[in-house]
């Protein structure tokens, strides 16, 4: 991992979000803090934060700061799957001792939020999850990648389901995912709403952002948050974004309101 470029916190708190209702958190009050450095793309999963910036430079949060990892990638997913990314040319990427190594098939988004599963989407949205075994035992097995029937522009999956959304925005929902049977029931249900992109987080809580930037979290119905990102994700215990000016921001519970 080289240490090039950091990006250092600095504490700005924002009152972009205050008593929330957000189910990876909790009924609390939120702070949210402003990170020096810009990101155009961030997710959170397995305690870890990774984002990539206009340059397609990868980062990976260690230790409060942001700091730059060799590799040029336009998606970075973590989560129980790994560290994996995908890069102009869609060829994919597991972060593996150090280093990034292609992976074989190509995505233009790439998610790593599923009990162990690769999933994501092609340059057609045609629709691909990759089985535990197969990801675990890569690069001495084969992959397999499995073709759900649909179309979906983005995609991502928690423990027992994957939530995605297609070109016109409409939200679908694949049931009974598992470790070993990544493409659930096989069927999509379309959820009412519309959202731009979907996130996933472990717990199987889901947050979204529509295409004006508004921040969702799915109760019953659709709950807004107070806000305004283009990527929004959460962790077991934060959540990050980034805006239309790719400020970074982290939300966390605060000790008292």
């Amino acid at each position: 991992m080289n240490k090039q470029t950091s990006m250092k916190v600095y504490q700005s708190v924002l009152p972009l979000f205050n008593c929330q209702f957000l189910h990876t958190l909790g009924k609390r009050c939120l702070s949210t803090t402003v990170m020096s450095g810009n990101l155009k793309q961030i997710d959170a999963g397995s305690g870890s934060v990774v984002g990539v910036n206009n340059l397609n430079e990868a980062f990976v949060l260690i230790d409060n700061v942001f700091t730059k990892i060799s590799g040029s990638l336009k998606h970075f997913s973590v989560g129980p799957a790994g560290q994996l990314g995908v890069n102009t040319a869609n060829n994919i990427f597991k972060f593996q001792s150090g280093n990034f190594i292609q992976f074989p098939g190509l995505l233009k988004q790439v998610d790593a939020g599923g009990d162990q599963i690769i999933a994501g989407v092609n340059m057609h949205d045609d629709i691909f999850c990759l089985n535990m075994d197969a990801n675990n035992k890569w690069p001495s097995s084969t992959t397999p990648w499995v073709n759900i029937n649909g179309k979906l522009k983005y995609y991502s999956c928690g423990p027992y389901s994957c939530w995605g959304v297609n070109s016109n925005d409409n939200i679908y929902i694949i049931r009974d995912v598992s470790n070993n049977v990544c493409s659930g029931s096989g069927s999509f249900v379309n959820i009412p709403g519309l959202l731009s992109m979907i996130e996933v987080a472990t717990d199987g809580s889901v947050f979204g952002v529509n295409s004006q930037g508004n921040l969702y979290q799915s109760t019953t119905p659709w709950v807004q948050i107070n806000g305004k990102l283009k990527y929004y994700s959460c962790g077991p215990y934060s959540c990050w974004g980034v805006n239309s000016y790719d400020y970074i921001f982290i939300i966390r519970v605060m000790t008292q309101c």
